[in-house]
């Protein structure tokens, strides 16, 4: 009886390792670990780049916007709106 229940809980033993190694073998974690401590790599080195394209894009439609705030100031009839314009008329 001892003997079955050691060979039982053996053959569970070997069945988990052989999962577990099926496992390992699939999803290989050592590589995706490489793979991603890589792209970090790249991301810290090209973070200054990065921010130097986002700080572009935000001046440039910051610009956008004030030039579409003028043309709208400039051609509305409210005189709340347009500020510079109605000091040039008086």
């Amino acid at each position: 009886m001892f003997q079955e229940t050691l060979e039982l809980y053996l053959r569970r033993l070997l069945d988990f390792l052989i999962y577990s190694k099926n496992y390992l073998i699939r999803t290989n974690p050592i590589k995706a670990f490489s793979a991603q401590f890589v792209e970090s790599v790249k991301d810290f080195l090209t973070i200054k780049k990065k921010l130097k394209m986002a700080q572009y894009r935000l001046n440039y439609h910051q610009h956008q916007l004030q030039k579409m705030e003028q043309l709208i100031a400039e051609n509305s009839e409210h005189n709340f709106l347009k500020g510079a314009n109605l000091d040039q008329k008086r």
